[in-house]
């Protein structure tokens, strides 16, 4: 199954409770972001598996990366975020029907 839509992509990324311990953590660490080896320190990831995640957040578009000298800082994407939370509660309390069926009896 292809997801091409960003918003199928942005929310199949958080649908894995390591990239979703991920987002929140670089949600709380703000614009000023963290360098891999700090996410793998507060979250206890080894090397290869936080790259493996990373790498899934960049691609869905969650998650910017920026080399500075020889480290890599992570940051949020906060537009991309609120587009996503816009898209989820865009129709909020719009007051769907469910239209009663008969029954077959």
């Amino acid at each position: 199954m292809t997801i091409s839509t960003p918003h199928a992509r942005a929310l199949a990324a958080l649908g894995h409770d390591a990239r979703l311990s991920i987002f929140r953590l670089l949600v709380r660490a703000g614009d000023d972001g963290l360098r891999v080896g700090d996410i793998g320190e507060h979250l206890e990831l080894a090397p290869s598996t936080l790259a493996h995640h990373l790498s899934s957040l960049v691609d869905a578009g969650l998650v910017v990366q920026e080399k500075q000298g020889r480290e890599v800082f992570n940051r949020v994407d906060f537009p991309a975020m609120h587009a996503v939370l816009a898209f989820l509660t865009s129709e909020c309390c719009s007051r769907v029907r469910v239209q009663p069926t008969e029954d077959a009896a």
